[in-house]
């Protein structure tokens, strides 16, 4: 699905904002995984954005001014190398076919950089983000610095880069949103295979692997993030990954899992009772957590502040808590003295995107949250986690529980694009009878 235009309006939109000045946009690094085999290689999410670049070893520098120029660095075609390791692009056929102003060998990289950052006002870097490139950048800096006599001076002053990108990221377009929606249909299946399939007396990791076929069989290149299957009080774990135990008859199972399609994720997380029937005490718990999602997503609308969700979550979870004598007193008095957090831990959502706690701040500069736009999409995630206790009956004990969509802003409310995994018990207990 790659589209050039969508990848140089981007280009287009930051060297606007901008101004002048340059900005330098490395990829990651490969990274070794044990003695010469690598990890899976994963670009730089700020990267690809602007680039659709998928190699390692690459650079991007954008020129901003009356005469603005892309640039990218990149590997050089390399016949042998792509005998042993795969296809290059090479600079001539990637400033084609990715739109770039001009492109060079990354080899030539410390001989022209200096050349690129002389006499420019601003330095738009990500200053931290890696030691690597901070010690190769000042390195630039310095021998500009050097030709100070000369009179060529370096950039004065250097900002933040991501900051610009993040807002930018945080607006979906048409393109990304269609690969958003393909990853969340991918996910959904995904999930509705692991009801249908699973039975007592299976291990976690085999249902981790019916996700896994299903992400790679429909074009998905990747988990988005380490998938959680988590039986029983395994749930009440939040970010439980060993999926390593016995699934017993009786028990819940949380899975929380989602797949990258041409960087974007999805995020779902479905929780269903292994033998394919919710006990009364089970019942009770999940219709809470439903109920609070529901009302959570129903804050989701433009002019509604981040937290407008979570405060809708809260406030039926904290309801419901007391209604089944799992915290105690008035609403008011439970919130503010924080009990609840005994079965609710943490937030009920956050920005999904090219990363799946993607990009973006949650507060404007004065302190605020930031309003719901259209275009933005965020997950919806409440849970309810109860591990065993003296203050909980036990007919409670390790019920784990968490519902997460992923859900775009629009001008009139919100569309749940992960709409495709059963979520109500009717609906998860009939795909289970199969």
């Amino acid at each position: 699905m790659f589209n050039l235009n969508e990848f140089k309006t981007r280009r287009h939109q930051l060297l606007k904002t901008m101004g002048d000045g340059v900005a330098v946009i490395p990829t990651s690094p490969e990274l070794i995984r044990n003695r010469d085999s690598h990890y899976p290689y994963r670009f730089d999410s700020y990267f690809y954005y602007l680039t659709g670049f998928k190699e390692p070893e690459a650079l991007l520098v954008l020129i901003a001014g009356e005469e603005p120029r892309s640039i990218l660095f990149c590997r050089d075609k390399d016949i042998e190398r792509e005998i042993w390791d795969g296809f290059r692009y090479g600079a001539d056929a990637a400033r084609l076919e990715f739109g770039f102003d001009q492109a060079y060998s990354f080899n030539a990289l410390d001989e022209l950089m200096p050349k690129l950052l002389t006499n420019q006002s601003k330095l738009f870097y990500s200053l931290g983000a890696d030691s690597a490139w901070d010690a190769r950048v000042t390195t630039w800096l310095n021998q500009v610095k050097a030709q100070a006599r000369s009179g060529a001076s370096a950039p004065d002053e250097v900002l933040d880069v991501r900051k610009l990108v993040d807002e930018m990221r945080l607006y979906k377009t048409r393109y990304e949103l269609d690969l958003m929606q393909q990853s969340a249909n991918i996910a959904a299946r995904a999930h509705a295979r692991a009801m249908r399939y699973v039975r007592a007396g299976q291990m976690e990791y085999e249902l981790e692997a019916e996700f896994l076929h299903e992400f790679y069989r429909s074009g998905a290149q990747a988990p988005a993030y380490t998938s959680i299957v988590a039986g029983g009080a395994n749930a009440c774990t939040l970010h439980y990954n060993a999926n390593n135990c016995l699934l017993n008859d009786g028990d819940l199972l949380l899975i929380d899992a989602g797949c990258e399609l041409d960087g974007y994720a999805s995020d779902i997380t479905r929780t269903f009772p292994v033998n394919g029937k919710f006990s009364a005490a089970q019942r009770d718990v999940y219709e809470l957590v439903l109920a609070a999602q529901n009302a959570a997503i129903a804050q989701v609308k433009p002019a509604n502040h981040w937290n407008s969700p979570h405060e809708a979550a809260l406030d039926v979870l904290v309801q419901g808590l007391i209604d089944l004598k799992l915290c105690h007193g008035s609403k008011d008095a439970v919130l503010e003295s924080g009990a609840y957090r005994q079965f609710y831990m943490h937030r009920t959502g956050h920005w999904l995107g090219l990363d799946v706690h993607d990009a973006g701040e949650y507060k404007d500069k004065a302190g605020d949250w930031r309003k719901l736009e259209a275009g933005m999409t965020l997950t919806v995630e409440p849970g309810c986690y109860i591990r065993p206790a003296d203050n909980v009956p036990e007919h409670f004990w390790n019920i784990g529980i968490r519902i997460e969509d992923d859900v775009l802003v629009t001008e009139s409310g919100c569309d749940i694009i992960t709409i495709g995994a059963p979520k109500t018990i009717a609906d998860i207990e009939a795909i289970m009878r199969g």
